[in-house]
């Protein structure tokens, strides 16, 4: 078994909390280093294990990332949690590359709008940063699992449409590059479930053994049907953040992700075993509650707790 096999297995779902990077990214008031740390312990005690810990970004103008390193370190001193850092050129690549977090990610536009706005960079710019990722990721002394992104890949909200054709081409593209999995990201929920698993389902294809991660926003209300549509279509990575938190600063009109928790209860309810226990993992909503007091948390789950699973009772 390879190392990317033994991190994402194709006969289960993997699902990642993306809370820490993404969730982090428009809030008004942060959370503290200590509270960054509770939050992954916590969740790891609530049976999570992947977790997107921040990006290599410069800390003046993204202070939510200042301490990624200190969030690195505490999740690689769990046995088996698994951290994945972002990275948005050459700089930030070597500085993940030197804090040792076990996978690196980095994003290419589905649209050149979105690829000018979000990194100043065109597409084909994006995929030979890529490619050079992963060079300095076969270079390395722990090679990291390498992650490529394609961002507004269901709808750009600059442009609006976006032709599956194109997505499918820039994720041959990365897959030519060299990259490990390709992630299909819904960036201000654009798309419904019809839309999410076509395209999913073709990326699935040409994928073959390696896995495709599918990363949703709940912005018109459709993240979890979405969510259904990506596993039924063949993805077994899913992204989620702990009370919906997040949203792209660099596309207008960007709300939150999927809602981890109620991503975890859609799992089990298609009989998709996730080892997470959904009761603790809302428990933690009270670090961001406490942190975040200005902070709006959405889920169905922490509403309304599971159901009730009470003894049939005969007609």
């Amino acid at each position: 078994m390879t190392k990317l096999q033994e991190i994402y297995p194709s006969d289960r779902v993997t699902l990642r909390e993306v809370g820490l990077r993404d969730g982090l990214q428009l809030v008004k008031k942060l959370p503290s280093t200590e509270a960054k740390q509770r939050w992954v312990r916590d969740e790891y005690a609530a049976g999570v294990r992947h977790f997107e810990v921040g990006s290599f970004l410069p800390a003046k103008t993204f202070p939510q990332f200042v301490d990624v390193r200190d969030v690195i370190a505490t999740i690689a001193s769990l046995p088996g949690a698994h951290g994945i850092a972002l990275t948005l050129n050459e700089r930030g690549v070597n500085e993940a590359l030197a804090s040792g977090v076990a996978e690196v990610a980095i994003v290419v536009s589905a649209t050149e709008e979105h690829s000018q706005a979000n990194a100043n960079r065109s597409r084909d710019s994006a995929v030979a940063n890529v490619k050079r990722l992963c060079e300095l990721r076969d270079a390395s002394s722990h090679r990291p699992i390498v992650n490529a992104a394609i961002s507004m890949a269901l709808g750009c909200s600059i442009v609006g449409p976006v032709d599956p054709k194109e997505v499918i081409r820039l994720a041959e593209k990365l897959y030519e590059a060299g990259v490990d999995m390709v992630a299909v990201a819904d960036t201000v929920g654009y798309a419904g479930p019809k839309q999410v698993g076509e395209l999913t389902k073709a990326v699935v294809r040409i994928a073959g053994s390696k896995p495709v991660c599918v990363h949703l926003h709940d912005t018109r209300g459709m993240g979890i049907a979405n969510a259904s549509a990506a596993l039924d279509a063949g993805a077994r990575v899913l992204d989620g953040s702990l009370g919906g938190l997040g949203g792209c600063p660099f596309a207008p009109g960007a709300t939150g992700n999927v809602v981890f928790e109620d991503l975890v209860f859609l799992c089990e309810s298609k009989g998709f075993s996730t080892g997470i226990d959904i009761d603790r993992l809302v428990a933690v909503r009270s670090i961001l509650k406490a942190e975040m007091p200005g902070e709006q948390l959405y889920g169905g789950l922490a509403r309304a707790g599971l159901p009730e699973r009470k003894s049939a009772v005969a007609a």
